[in-house]
């Protein structure tokens, strides 16, 4: 993280996946994601936009084989890297919430830069999880990057799907009102004098 900026660059390498990203929390929303995995990268898209945090991701791995890795190795470098770009988490709001319809789907989202990692995800109908989004990308991917990103940020986040038939929809949905309720929660609060917690530090 940079002086006076929450900005960051970070990469991770393995024998399944090489990855390099950079995000500014404070930036338009503006994007360039390329992971080998198209509707991953939609989804990366999507959260840069809604959360207005400006993010690149370069990713190559054993997509081949499975987007698993891929997937889940980004998460955890995006996790990392906003728990470092969020610092000592002075002045932030730390809470966000959200509801985000995508036509006949709608998701909600609550997020708390807790320090104390949690997931809380639930609704999605059954048979989600094996189906293929665009032919390559199966419905277990969503939860599956939401735990490596939550535990790696440090993120207490409750995410429910409300209502959805559309597996893409669906998938869309929760990475807006994810983005959305994050927005918030990072967002700097001019009426918050240091740490928002009682404990003096998150």
């Amino acid at each position: 993280m940079t002086a006076a900026t929450r900005t960051v660059s970070l990469e991770r390498s393995t024998s399944e996946s090489q990855i390099s990203l950079s995000l500014d929390l404070d930036g338009t929303g503006a994007s360039d994601i390329q992971t080998g995995v198209p509707f991953f990268d939609h989804m990366l898209t999507a959260f840069a936009r809604h959360s207005l945090t400006d993010l690149t991701v370069r990713a190559t791995g054993d997509v081949e084989i499975d987007v698993h890795h891929t997937v889940e190795d980004t998460g955890i470098l995006l996790g990392q890297a906003l728990l470092a770009a969020l610092g000592d988490k002075r002045g932030i709001s730390r809470y966000g919430d959200a509801f985000v319809p995508l036509d006949e789907a709608l998701a909600q989202a609550v997020v708390d830069i807790s320090g104390r990692p949690y997931l809380v995800h639930s609704g999605e109908p059954a048979g989600f999880e094996f189906h293929l989004i665009g032919g390559h990308f199966t419905g277990s991917m969503v939860r599956h990057f939401f735990e490596a990103l939550v535990l790696n940020a440090r993120l207490t986040v409750h995410l429910k799907l409300i209502e959805g038939r559309d597996p893409h929809h669906i998938a869309e949905a929760e990475f807006k009102a994810f983005a959305r309720a994050f927005r918030q929660a990072k967002a700097l609060d001019p009426l918050v004098t240091g740490i928002p917690s009682t404990k003096g530090a998150l």
